[in-house]
């Protein structure tokens, strides 16, 4: 192996995911698209596909996987679940994290429904407790809410003393909100998404006071929902968001840079995240069983130093941020 193949190698080791002791790699495989999700994403998935997608992920190289109990309305869980049917059991080092959802018929995010979300997760994975359980989207109701006697948090929190998930985090989008969610102590890891990438850097200051607070930070969709890894040409959005026509013109002048120095945009936009000492992990979703590969092709490929210099002042005016 020469010197930079085993820099690239040592790209992909495990790192600590804040105080909760577990060790994960940086990159994430994020299950949202495997059980199929057009309404999203804009294309099916069949179940073949998606349980072949989710045996990859578990496979390797990367030992950390993340899904939902509302993904696909349950359907990622089920076929991660079938794959792991397959491989006998969650494979050692192996770190599956799940969330827990709101009733998306009724809206209800109570204490009583976080417990029926978890007990339909462990039943569709397959599994008696998971590494890592999140809140999911708490932005649907108020932090108050959240936070009642009786609430999610507290349902959450009673959760990880039985044992039934090692660590709880809170995922979700507004920066403001996360901040509060932190502030109460209860929680060992966050997700932010689609809020620190090469054109939105919404998330600076909550991802400083998450680690000042040892939670451990995961870094989600590092592509802005497809436009960092597409172009322009290809999607025209931001975080499922049309853009304005000043971000179409930052992110042009973003692939411009990019062609020159011989690597692609996609490469750029994960390694931004990768890079960051501050991020644990970043999530990127797969549906297919060969993208898991490519991915980690992306995550190891050389960028030139001097190409970060160029792509950060292309960075998108905070006031289209999405914070």
């Amino acid at each position: 192996m020469t010197e930079a193949d085993g820099k690239r190698a040592a790209a992909l080791d495990p790192r600590p995911l804040g105080r909760t002791g577990l060790m994960v790699t940086p990159v994430c495989i994020g299950g949202s698209p495997l059980g199929s999700m057009p309404q999203v994403f804009g294309y099916e998935v069949s179940a073949d596909r998606g349980v072949a997608t989710a045996l990859r992920a578990l496979r390797g190289p990367f030992n950390f996987l993340d899904t939902s109990a509302n993904y696909s309305d349950g359907e990622s869980e089920r076929r991660i679940g079938a794959a792991l049917a397959e491989l006998g059991g969650v494979p050692e080092g192996f770190v599956l994290a799940t969330k827990v959802d709101r009733d998306p018929a009724t809206g209800d995010f109570s204490g009583a429904q976080v417990r029926r979300s978890l007990e339909g997760s462990l039943r569709r994975l397959g599994v008696d407790r998971v590494p890592l359980l999140y809140l999911h989207d708490p932005e649907h109701i108020s932090f108050e809410e959240g936070m009642a006697p009786g609430g999610p948090v507290e349902e959450l929190v009673r959760i990880r003393e039985e044992g039934l998930a090692d660590h709880i985090g809170v995922a979700g989008g507004p920066v403001g909100l996360m901040r509060r969610y932190l502030r109460t102590g209860a929680f060992e890891a966050l997700i932010t998404h689609n809020r620190w990438t090469l054109v939105d850097r919404s998330a600076g200051e909550l991802i400083d006071e998450a680690v000042a607070l040892g939670v451990g930070v995961v870094n989600g969709a590092p592509f802005g929902g497809g436009v960092l890894a597409k172009g322009v040409d290809a999607c025209r959005t931001y975080g499922y968001r049309p853009m304005t026509d000043e971000v179409v013109a930052r992110i042009r002048r973003m692939e411009q840079a990019c062609a020159e120095a011989g690597v692609p945009l996609a490469a750029a936009a994960l390694q931004f995240s990768l890079r960051d000492p501050r991020i644990a992990s970043t999530i990127v979703g797969v549906s297919r069983p060969e993208r898991v590969d490519e991915i980690a092709r992306l995550a190891t490929m050389p960028v030139p130093e001097e190409l970060w210099a160029v792509l950060d002042p292309l960075a998108a005016p905070p006031d289209t941020w999405l914070h």
